[in-house]
């Protein structure tokens, strides 16, 4: 009972966050939402297990995605704020997962992880899919943490064709001197 109400809370969330991105099919924003919600029920499916057998491999190397998640995340979002300059919205704009401050950069970040990665924070989430996935391996778990890569792939996709928009030419040689989300592989 529980979790049924941690997702239909945690989904309405992320729909009146996400409300505006979802009526553009095209934008980060609409692929993103999907991510999380995707990760939404991977992390409530496996909730009753998070702590079960804490030595167990699998345990152990769920630990250390989600320890190697919150790194890059707060990297990420330190490198976004302090190199990329954002802006703030658009006065008057609905907040929504499309218009977060931190998105709206000035500068191209190339620095940090962003000098091997084009995607730090999508990266982490891609983490935390595979981190929560381990925690109880089964085919709705790799079945979700499937769905939510699937998902950050169109999402980075989809930020990359905005980035080339916002940064033109110089965003297309950064593409061809980095990789998506794994340094040197992907």
């Amino acid at each position: 009972m529980l979790a049924a109400a941690i997702l239909v809370v945690g989904s309405a969330l992320m729909l009146a966050l996400s409300w505006r991105s979802l009526r553009h099919p095209r934008s980060h924003g609409f692929f993103r939402f999907f991510v999380f919600e995707s990760l939404l029920f991977l992390i409530v499916v496996n909730a009753g297990v998070w702590f079960a057998q804490p030595f167990a491999a699998r345990q152990v190397v769920s630990w250390l995605l989600l320890a190697a998640s919150a790194g890059l995340a707060f990297h990420g979002f330190h490198l976004l704020h302090v190199v990329g300059r954002p802006r703030a919205a658009r006065p008057g704009a609905p907040a929504d997962a499309a218009n977060l401050p931190f998105e709206n950069t000035t500068t191209l970040v190339t620095c940090g992880a962003y000098r091997y990665i084009r995607h730090p924070l999508y990266a982490s989430l891609l983490l935390v899919a595979w981190g929560a996935a381990l925690k109880h391996v089964d085919a709705t778990s790799l079945a979700l943490a499937a769905a939510a890569t699937a998902f950050l792939v169109l999402t980075a996709k989809a930020d990359e064709r905005e980035c080339v928009e916002r940064f033109g030419e110089a965003y297309r040689d950064y593409i061809a001197r980095t990789r998506m989300f794994i340094p040197f592989l992907i």
